[in-house]
């Protein structure tokens, strides 16, 4: 069985520099990678048209970061990686996927390179570090393309 990268990305750079990671991971190996964006729900809005128009919009904004980063790992890595969108809380979300895939060999977040943590790498790391079956692989978000390759 094939090892599966998952990776949570958002418009963020070190979302991006974790999915480079992923990717280059996944080629060495022989594995695959897997993409989960999450679309958090929007607060109550009166009418249910203008709440699902607002919702719909965030999932074309999110596939469109998904687009092309999936074409940057194409070019780099060879592979086409499965992509996953999901409504709802992102740490229900990436347990879900990981609950129905026995390939998943890791998670895998980015970091921002100041600040504080965001609230995935918040919340495996911190409540929840040492209770998923997988590893959880932090990727500082400020590393070179060359770094990640010597890493990878």
């Amino acid at each position: 069985m094939a090892r599966t990268y998952l990776v949570v990305i958002d418009d963020s750079p070190e979302a991006r520099v974790a999915l480079r990671f992923a990717a280059r991971r996944a080629a060495k190996v022989d594995g695959e990678v897997d993409i989960l964006a999450v679309v958090e729900p929007q607060d109550f809005v009166q009418w249910g048209g203008v709440q699902a128009a607002i919702e719909e919009e965030q999932r074309l904004r999110i596939e469109g970061i998904v687009a092309a980063s999936v074409g940057e790992i194409m070019s780099a890595a060879g592979i086409t990686p499965e992509i996953i969108v999901r409504q709802g809380d992102p740490v229900a979300a990436v347990r879900g996927h990981i609950g129905t895939r026995e390939d998943v060999a890791a998670l895998v977040l980015g970091a921002a390179p100041g600040g504080k943590p965001g609230p995935l790498v918040a919340h495996f790391t911190g409540h929840d570090c040492g209770r998923l079956p997988i590893p959880v692989m932090i990727i500082p978000g400020g590393l070179s393309d060359d770094q990640l390759e010597m890493l990878s």
